[in-house]
């Protein structure tokens, strides 16, 4: 499988944010965490910019593992690769004897290598088993999801992971076909939603499929929960002066990391305090304005980028103790 498909969204934004973390003189080399490791390109960037950092990079598919080690192999024992989801980092950090680090970098969602093996069923736009684990070794699939689930579930997982406004229309049609024959590929599904949604919810925003898609994924893979233990223990584990970029390609994930940046970039002194004392001062101070997009030319370039989001914090003080 070719490695140059692969084109690392807002890499050198994401460099230039982390850079002055990693570059700052120090006793100790700098150490970044990569927490969606994926093909490796974002990884492989940070350890070129960066010669004197070395790299954690966790990712939960195991074949991403594989072949990232293979395009890493090069920098040697600069870069440890682990088997981890991203709320795991507190626990890896430990295993390996780091008590805080400089840089920590999430790129979400479904990596390029995920979407364009037919065989995992992420994507809509080809035939395949309705799958959707991230790590296939572990959890239950898209298809149980869909013929296990009862119907009110299902609705909600469309409308609050999906944003489907028409939910109750496709889960009817769900629940009607899953009692002839349980559901197992991805064009039996997309036909379904298709036939379902009236001619004007077809008309707008792209594949019809593509929020029930997203739904399923994120419920299968338990997504936003494991991103709401994960931000906050990433901004936990980095050193004053360290800094984390994190890019989000849908507004819930996006709002979740605006929600922790803010939270800690924000006082939490009682007001009216003429001076406030220090515990209370921010942990955080937010380097992005909002959150930042992609270039016109770089959607032009990789169309995957267009969704992207980017925020970007600094931690400026240590939590009291």
């Amino acid at each position: 499988m070719s490695q140059t498909r692969h084109v690392p969204v807002m890499l050198q934004r994401c460099l230039d944010l982390l850079a002055p973390a990693l570059e700052a003189p120090g006793p100790q080399r700098p150490v970044v965490v990569d927490c969606t490791l994926g093909l490796g390109g974002h990884s492989e960037a940070l350890l070129s910019s960066f010669p004197s950092a070395h790299l954690i990079a966790l990712d939960r598919d195991k074949e991403a593992l594989r072949l990232s080690g293979e395009r890493l192999a090069p920098y040697g024992d600069r870069a440890t690769l682990v088997h981890a989801v991203y709320d795991e980092l507190p626990e890896v950090l430990a295993r390996l004897g780091v008590p805080k680090v400089q840089g920590v970098l999430f790129d979400l969602g479904v990596s390029s290598m995920q979407l364009d093996e037919a065989d995992r069923g992420f994507a809509y736009a080809q035939d395949a088993p309705l799958d959707m684990r991230m790590d296939q070794t572990a959890g239950i699939s898209a298809a149980e999801v869909l013929n296990t689930y009862p119907p009110g579930e299902l609705v909600r997982i469309l409308r609050a992971y999906g944003e489907e406004k028409q939910a109750k229309r496709i889960v009817s049609a769900i629940v009607r076909e899953r009692e002839k024959e349980p559901f197992s590929n991805s064009a039996r599904l997309v036909e379904l939603i298709r036939d379902s949604l009236p001619q004007a919810a077809k008309r707008t925003g792209g594949n019809p499929a593509k929020r029930t898609f997203q739904a399923l994924r994120i419920e299968v893979n338990g997504e936003l929960a494991v991103l709401e233990r994960a931000i906050p223990a990433a901004v936990q584990s980095l050193a004053v002066g360290g800094r984390i970029a994190v890019l989000s390609y849908h507004s819930l994930e996006d709002r979740l990391v605006k929600q922790v940046f803010a939270a800690g970039a924000a006082t939490t002194a009682p007001p009216g305090l003429p001076v406030v004392p220090e515990r209370y001062q921010p942990r955080l101070k937010l380097l992005t304005r909002g959150a930042e997009l992609p270039t016109e030319e770089e959607v032009a370039e990789n169309r995957r980028a267009a969704p992207a989001r980017l925020r970007g914090a600094q931690r400026i003080r240590e939590e009291e103790r």
